[in-house]
């Protein structure tokens, strides 16, 4: 099953006084990138997060953000330090005096300084344990973003098989257009041989035989139409077939779209190069679409 590159999902675990909530957003990306943000007490712990998201989410630019409620008669996790405040309290007042500001200092001014505050080290019984609320909280949150990646994923698949279905179609009007247009050519070339060779000249009428089959011969595309169709064959088991087939569609894109060129080139026919266009056409519709595949 293809799962889309966007998604978000949201989960929360309570347990005993406390309470994770984590919200998880996905955007599209080449590679893996995962961002955390941690309650500062556990921000030693943001690798374990990061391989947490990770185990599940294998494509994507990925944020995590938790925060941890506690039970209100808990004691807070950090404290002041009353000397830090003292010196930012005085370089206010100083600033004051050189700028002749008269306002008052007030409490917000001294809240934009995070170094006041310091954490509190946690007993380890209860730092663990507040621990496994957020990881749960993680987990929830990964499942219900996985969930809207899989239901966006599923759009995306019906989305493409139904592109798919109209590029064989194309090929298969192509095709019969291919068929008639070489056994055209083939007879205007034969006519305009017999003209020439009217008057019995010593050009060898074999040799013009062979070069009319060789030049009908350079314009059929029934092998081009062959590998397409090939390919588009394998497009479609890998939407079912492969987990995070993102890469592996790419690659198959790129190999319809030079059998498309090849088509266009080879083509002499208005019309066949009419439908080449709307082949490429889908293929773009389908390729920008693919870069949104985990």
């Amino acid at each position: 099953m293809i799962e889309s590159m966007t998604g978000y999902g949201r989960g929360e675990y309570a347990e005993n006084g406390l309470r994770a909530i984590a919200e998880i957003r996905s955007i599209n990306s080449r590679f893996v990138e995962i961002s955390v943000k941690l309650p500062r007490e556990f921000s030693a712990r943001e690798f374990e997060a990061r391989e947490l998201v990770r185990k599940e989410l294998q494509r994507g630019k990925i944020s995590v953000s938790v925060q941890l409620e506690r039970d209100a008669s808990a004691p807070l996790p950090v404290r002041i330090k009353p000397e830090v405040i003292k010196s930012y309290v005085s370089l206010l007042h100083a600033i004051k005096e050189a700028a002749g500001i008269t306002s008052p200092i007030t409490l917000d001014h001294l809240l934009k300084f995070s170094d006041m505050f310091e954490s509190v080290q946690e007993e380890p019984e209860l730092a663990e344990r507040e621990w496994q609320v957020i990881c749960k909280a993680i987990t929830h949150a990964v499942q219900a973003v996985r969930e809207m990646r899989r239901k966006e994923g599923e759009e995306l698949r019906r989305d493409f098989e139904a592109r798919i279905a109209r590029i064989e179609q194309t090929l298969d009007y192509i095709s019969d257009l291919s068929a008639k247009t070489i056994e055209a050519t083939r007879e205007k070339l034969r006519a305009r041989v017999r003209e020439i060779l009217a008057d019995d000249s010593k050009v060898s009428r074999e040799r013009l035989e062979l070069e009319i089959v060789l030049l009908a011969d350079k314009a059929d595309i029934t092998e081009e139409c062959v590998r397409f169709r090939s390919h588009n064959k394998f497009f479609l088991e890998t939407l079912h077939q492969y987990d995070a087939p993102g890469r592996r569609l790419s690659f198959l894109l790129q190999e319809q779209n030079r059998e498309a060129n090849t088509i266009a080139a080879k083509s002499q026919n208005a019309e066949i190069s009419q439908a080449v266009v709307f082949l490429k056409e889908e293929l773009e519709k389908i390729r920008e679409q693919v870069q949104n595949i985990e």
